[in-house]
């Protein structure tokens, strides 16, 4: 193992395709004759001498210190993420909601304004709604649909924009490049989530925004076997936030570590099926007399599917659609589904789905859902890597269920 492990910027590498870079990214920290990093099981890691132990204790993001600091094979998975995502360096955490808690509560202070959107996964809107006014930072949400309504939003005490493109769980898109633009010309710091579409599909970064967060359990793990979170963004802002993370101590394990690092290398292979499969399902979809509305970036139905098609490469798994029907009648299509499995979470190799209402109304009141764009006749799916007729032939079952 090595002496030293410093912050994980992206090491001098080819110019590799994705595709490759999944695979062997991280060659120029590779140790020894393993082919696959071992997993690192220690909390704590031995100094030879003083003037070692010196030096491990002052180092930020010392992989081999102790392990709220860092750990040997996630700075595997972080030099990877920082290369698929174009930043200088990426910091792993235990959670998406971790990596996104600790991000904003490093970047904004007392008396601080942030922009955020009328739509974001819900624990995020919850961060903002309950948590930063407690400690005295004020907070604007806005259509994230309408680039000038985070313009006239700005305050002379304006930190942040929270940005999350594709939204969950209404496929709404952001301007990318318009709304850094605007942070930008005010010195406003971005922060985009860009879980749904992930870095294979969409790169916030190259189009101006200053920080990119993942749920890395989603598509970067891609089995639904781990919970962790991404930060990538400058070397700069990324020492702020491990200040913060090492504080607030949302450490992702070391073999969760080595799940993720494993669901990288075939994350290239499973986009591009699932890319594939969302897209003839949305398709399909749209063509059945038992569908309200489909709506799914790719389709040119979408409202914003040019904006889409101008800042996404592929537009991945997830598609909200509303069936004919009421609360009940959306209930029994989702529950006759046999293929589709009824759970939480997407971007993995199974196909998921949930009756969107079903699974919010336990933490969201109505007049929220509203605001969400959340119906009663809304499913939410996120399409695997299975046979796309097999896919057709489950949903067309639970379609004559209603």
């Amino acid at each position: 193992m090595k002496d030293a492990a410093s912050s994980p910027s992206k090491p001098n590498t080819p110019a590799w395709h994705e595709e490759t870079t999944v695979l062997h990214g991280d060659a120029a920290i590779l140790e020894g004759s393993s082919v696959v990093p071992p997993i690192y099981y220690s909390a704590t890691y031995r100094a030879e001498s003083a003037e070692a132990f010196s030096e491990m204790a002052t180092t930020p993001r010392h992989h081999a210190f102790y392990s709220r600091y860092g750990n040997p094979v996630h700075e595997h998975v972080e030099t990877i993420l920082a290369q698929l995502e174009g930043t200088e360096t990426a910091l792993l955490m235990g959670s998406g909601m971790g990596a996104i808690s600790t991000t904003i509560l490093a970047l904004v202070s007392k008396g601080d304004h942030v922009i955020a959107q009328q739509r974001h996964y819900m624990s995020t809107s919850k961060l903002f709604e309950e948590i930063l006014p407690r400690f005295g930072v004020d907070f604007t949400t806005v259509d994230q649909t309408d680039p000038q309504a985070f313009a006239a939003a700005i305050r002379p005490n304006t930190r942040l924009i929270m940005l999350e493109t594709p939204v969950n769980p209404t496929l709404s898109i952001t301007d990318l490049d318009a709304v850094a633009a605007i942070a930008k010309k005010h010195n406003i710091i971005t922060v985009a989530d860009n879980t749904f579409a992930n870095s294979l599909n969409q790169k916030p970064h190259a189009h101006g925004v200053d920080v990119v967060v993942h749920s890395a359990t989603k598509y970067f793990g891609g089995h639904h076997d781990v919970t962790a979170g991404a930060v990538c963004c400058s070397n700069a802002l990324a020492e702020k936030i491990w200040s913060m993370h090492t504080t607030l101590g949302s450490v992702l394990s070391p073999m969760d570590g080595w799940l993720l690092l494993r669901g990288l290398r075939t994350l290239s292979l499973r986009m591009e099926r699932i890319n594939a499969n969302a897209l003839a399902v949305a398709q399909w979809l749209e063509q059945q007399p038992g569908i309200e509305r489909v709506l799914y970036p790719g389709l040119e139905s979408h409202p914003q599917h040019t904006l889409a098609c101008r800042q996404m490469k592929g537009f991945g798994a997830v598609i909200a659609f509303s069936v004919k029907g009421d609360f009940e009648a959306t209930s029994r299509f989702v529950s006759s589904l046999k293929l589709a499995t009824q759970a939480v979470s997407l971007g993995g190799v199974e196909t998921l789905v949930v009756h969107t209402a079903a699974m919010w109304a336990g933490t969201m009141t109505g007049a929220q859902m509203e605001t969400a764009g959340i119906e009663s006749n809304t499913v939410r799916m996120s399409v695997g890597v299975e046979h796309i007729d097999d896919l057709k032939a489950d949903l067309d079952a639970g379609l004559s269920a209603l």
